[in-house]
């Protein structure tokens, strides 16, 4: 199969994931209107009622990230895994995608856990990077310095998803074993990752230039049928900020440049919704498939887990509990 052919085949599942965000984002979005209406009404402390119904919402996000949104994810990448490695895929795709996962949802809880190690890992092998933009110095080097580390933590974010990949298609092994060969099999070639870095933030830049600003457009249209509700909300959140002695900035204060804040929030959730939906999906196969051939290929040694982990102190501590 082709790379367009397992993108094609396993995007229900992208679909699933944005309808799922979608419920989030009007769950958040609805508890904290609720809150900033009911305590604007009752209490006139209306800024306390927003922060209270974001709190409430991000609570509730939790659970729904645990029980749907990882078992969907886990689900689409195994099927992208099979399709670029076997060259096959079922024509009821969610329904086996999710037979895989089920039975298995234990583990691939531990793998999300272990995520957070792998991250740990190649954010170690980061700083030396991020060290070089720092010495250059000044503004420049921390110019260098914040476009190294968005480099790194995109790298590590498609890394995840390559060991997600690695263990969900590796059903004889141990979540954590097979999440530390995936590290050692990016370690050694990560090149074919890394010449992909222009086309993910060309892409990336692109999507969110024509997805970001239609959203921001549409919401600032919206957004002028409600003339009252930024003036209402600016001046709660300077009243909240004289009662507390807070400096709040002139631009949060100012009604119109509010909204423009606003709209640009929204602009960029829709975006990483629909980036997330239709294009990373579509560049991750193609990582995965080098991925998974240069895994199934070459035989990991244990040299080459003693080279990442005299690297990585917290790769050992990985590897340690795996064995």
């Amino acid at each position: 199969m082709t790379n367009f052919q397992v993108y094609k085949k396993t995007l229900p599942f992208s679909f699933l994931n944005f309808f799922v965000g979608i419920l989030e984002l009007l769950l958040v979005a609805g508890l904290a209107t609720i809150g900033f209406f009911v305590m604007n009404k009752t209490t006139d402390r209306a800024l306390i009622g927003l922060a209270m119904g974001l709190i409430l919402g991000i609570l509730l996000l939790i659970p729904i990230h645990l029980l749907v949104v990882n078992r969907i994810k886990a689900a689409q990448i195994g099927m992208m895994a099979i399709g670029v490695v076997d060259g096959v895929l079922p024509d009821n795709i969610v329904s086996e995608g999710f037979k895989e996962v089920k039975g298995r949802f234990a583990r691939i809880t531990v793998f999300f856990i272990v995520t957070g190690a792998i991250k740990g890992i190649f954010r170690q092998l980061g700083r030396a990077l991020n060290k070089l933009g720092t010495a250059v110095g000044g503004d420049a080097g921390n110019a260098v310095t914040s476009v190294i580390d968005t480099g790194i933590q995109t790298v590590i974010g498609y890394l995840c998803d390559c060991c997600l990949g690695w263990v969900m298609y590796n059903k004889n092994k141990g979540v954590g074993e097979a999440a530390c060969e995936g590290a050692v099999i990016f370690f050694k070639h990560g090149k074919t990752l890394i010449r992909n870095i222009g086309r993910i933030f060309g892409m990336g830049i692109l999507s969110i230039v024509v997805i970001g600003g239609a959203f921001f457009g549409i919401s600032y249209v919206i957004f002028m049928n409600f003339p009252t509700m930024f003036e209402d909300l600016a001046k709660e959140i300077t009243e909240f900020g004289t009662r507390n002695d807070i400096d709040i900035a002139n631009f949060i204060k100012d009604p119109m440049t509010l909204r423009i804040v606003v709209c640009a929030i929204i602009g960029v959730v829709f975006w990483s919704l629909l980036h997330s939906l239709l294009i990373r999906p579509f560049i991750l196969v193609g990582v995965l498939r080098n991925f998974m051939k240069s895994g199934l290929e070459e035989k990991i040694s244990d040299a080459d887990f003693d080279l990442l982990a005299s690297k990585s102190p917290k790769f050992q501590k990985l590897r340690n509990r795996a064995i």
